[in-house]
C-alpha cells in the first residue's frame, strides 16, 4: 500500500506554482499600466467609453454618459491629465415609492475615467458639453512659447 500515490502531496507546490504566475501577472500588469499607450489611466472596466481624437489645434474627448445630466459630472484637469466622473442617483418620482416596482434594475451609478493628454493644452480655453447621453471636452491645444527664457548660472 505504500506504494499508491497520495493525491494531496503536491499540492503545496501546485500552490506555490500558482502564486508565483499571478504575482508575475501582476507586475507585468502594472508595467502595462505605463504603457497602455499612455493616454487611458483608468482602473478597470468601465461603463462609460470613451475616444480621444486629435483635431490639429485642439484635442476632442468624447465619452458614453447616457442617462447623466450635466450637474452629475464633474470635469477636472490637472496638468496633462483629464479626470471625468460622474454619479447618477435614483430619483423616486414624486407620489410613487418602491411598492409600486414590479422590476426595479436602474440603480444609483457611478464611472471615474481619467485620460492623459499628448501634448500640453490651454486649460483657460476648455469647452465641454452633454448632448443626447454624450459628453463632448475640446481641449486647445497651447500654443508653442516662442520667447525663450534666460537662466541665470550660480
Amino acid at each position: 500500500m505504500a506504494d499508491r500515490p497520495r493525491p494531496f502531496d503536491g499540492i503545496d507546490e501546485l500552490l506555490d506554482r500558482l502564486n508565483r504566475r499571478i504575482e508575475t501577472a501582476a507586475r507585468s500588469w502594472e508595467t502595462g499600466m505605463d504603457n497602455r499607450s499612455q493616454l487611458d489611466l483608468s482602473m478597470g472596466g468601465s461603463a462609460s467609453s470613451l475616444d480621444l481624437a486629435d483635431e490639429g489645434d485642439e484635442f476632442v474627448v468624447t465619452v458614453d454618459v447616457p442617462g447623466y445630466e450635466s450637474d452629475d459630472l464633474e470635469l477636472r484637469l490637472s496638468g496633462e491629465t483629464v479626470a471625468i466622473s460622474g454619479e447618477r442617483e435614483h430619483r423616486a418620482e414624486s407620489g410613487g415609492d418602491d411598492e409600486n416596482y414590479i422590476r426595479r434594475e436602474r440603480k444609483t451609478k457611478s464611472f471615474s475615467r481619467q485620460v492623459r493628454l499628448p501634448e500640453p493644452v490651454d486649460a483657460d480655453a476648455v469647452q465641454a458639453s452633454v448632448n443626447n447621453g454624450i459628453l463632448t471636452i475640446r481641449l486647445p491645444k497651447r500654443e508653442p512659447s516662442e520667447e525663450g527664457h534666460s537662466i541665470n548660472i550660480e
